[in-house]
């Protein structure tokens, strides 16, 4: 069944297509029930639009998901009666054979006669069909206005807005707990191993999303001792979209100060290659998803040529990409904050131009937040702006009792990104 099979809102499209293209619709018309059908295909599509929204919503409003799981029985049951449409259709043609009309199209419909006993039936049980399906379809659209869906909303939660690419600029003052971490990759870019191995040393930062891999990229970019150490820094927001030549492009740039105006894969790396010649170099390329060697290879062509010591720093959360990517014999395994951390992250962001007396007795709730953020930075930072300078506690126990709390660590990722 292809509904079990499709995701989001392109299962309803499918079944849209799938109606228009079925002899259902054939028999409609002849029965003159094909308003009908016109009828379901504009509901639908209405429903359609506000599906993405609907599956954002369905995790913290059980109405939604009620409305979703009955969304999702309703479109079973019209595959359904499409499919015995379909099955009545071939098993017609079989026993009819070849007919002499020349319509194309009543060949490949069955003849409904009236005085057909099993017509009969097949119609009468398919009327009973397209009327409970009708009945059905406009109860969920009804719901559908009650529960205030929206259309076209792509999929972020909590009301965050859709996530901006990363830039090496960070507030320090705001970052609790990677003062380690940092301390570890830092001794380890200039360690024996980085420098003398390999002209161009690739360090890898691997953690789940939202645990803070950018963040600790930023602080070692801008970590005094680095900017010493390289010639040229450069910050790169790679995300899912590995494309060369942009993030070619970008690295030329950033060597440049300057906007580019090659084009061709050809021309960037040859004009890269001269500006990297004999230049220590320290590249964040943040955000890593690739998962192909060839396309690391075709990008990393122009480093050969720079000075002894640079290095390339990525973050990823997977290992498989981290492990294309390294020179180093393993990835820096990125761990979670501490209950305290969180809290202290949390705090700084959700008690701002909050008097003292309700940061007093807004703690108790707080802490018991951060402690539920399990350790991801993201989730104390984003819940924290939610909070920021609501001094009623019914708003933070509305956070600290949501059914988020019910999901694993990237599935809770996955709703705040």
């Amino acid at each position: 069944m292809f509904v079990a099979e499709a995701v989001g809102s392109s299962f309803l499209g499918v079944l849209i297509d799938k109606l228009i293209a079925s002899p259902l619709l054939e028999y409609a018309r002849r029965k003159k029930v094909d308003t009908t059908l016109q009828e379901w295909r504009r509901t639908l599509t209405h429903i359609e639009a506000v599906v993405d929204d609907a599956e954002n919503k369905q995790i913290r409003e059980k109405a939604v998901k009620v409305w979703l799981d009955d969304l999702k029985s309703l479109a079973y049951d019209i595959e359904d009666v499409v499919d015995e449409f379909d099955t009545e259709t071939k098993q017609r043609s079989l026993i009819e054979g070849p007919q002499a009309s020349t319509s194309k199209v009543r060949k490949l419909i069955p003849t409904f006669g009236a005085l057909d006993p099993r017509a009969m039936s097949f119609n009468k049980k398919m009327g009973q069909k397209i009327n409970k399906i009708t009945r059905e379809l406009d109860a969920i659209a009804k719901r559908r206005l009650d529960l205030h869906l929206r259309e076209g909303v792509g999929g972020v939660s909590f009301g965050i807005e859709e996530r901006l690419p990363t830039t090496s600029l960070v507030d320090e003052s705001r970052i609790h707990g990677r003062d380690a971490d940092k301390e570890k990759i830092i001794e380890l870019m200039l360690s024996d191993e980085a420098t003398q191995v390999h002209k161009v040393s690739v360090i890898s930062i691997v953690g789940m999303g939202g645990i803070g891999k950018t963040t600790l990229a930023q602080i070692i970019y801008n970590d005094g001792r680095v900017e010493n150490r390289f010639e040229k820094r450069v910050w790169v927001c790679v995300s899912d979209d590995f494309d060369v030549v942009r993030i070619t492009k970008a690295i030329l740039e950033s060597f440049t100060k300057r906007p580019c105006k090659f084009k061709t894969l050809e021309s960037l790396q040859e004009n890269l290659k001269n500006e990297m010649k004999e230049k220590r170099f320290f590249l964040v390329l943040d955000d890593v998803w690739n998962e192909n060697p060839n396309h690391w290879d075709v990008l990393q062509a122009p480093f050969n040529v720079e000075a002894q010591g640079s290095v390339v720093l990525v973050t990823t959360r997977n290992e498989n990409v981290a492990s294309i990517m390294r020179t180093t014999a393993s990835s820096y395994q990125l761990g979670q904050l501490t209950d305290e951390q969180c809290w202290l992250l949390f705090a700084q962001q959700a008690f701002t131009n909050l008097n003292s007396d309700a940061c007093q007795n807004l703690e108790s709730i707080g802490r018991q937040i951060a402690k539920k953020c399990k350790g991801l930075p993201l989730a104390a930072k984003t819940l924290a702006g939610l909070l920021r300078s609501k001094q009623d506690s019914t708003d933070w126990n509305e956070v600290l009792n949501n059914e988020i709390w019910d999901l694993t660590n990237d599935q809770v990722v996955f709703f705040l990104l």
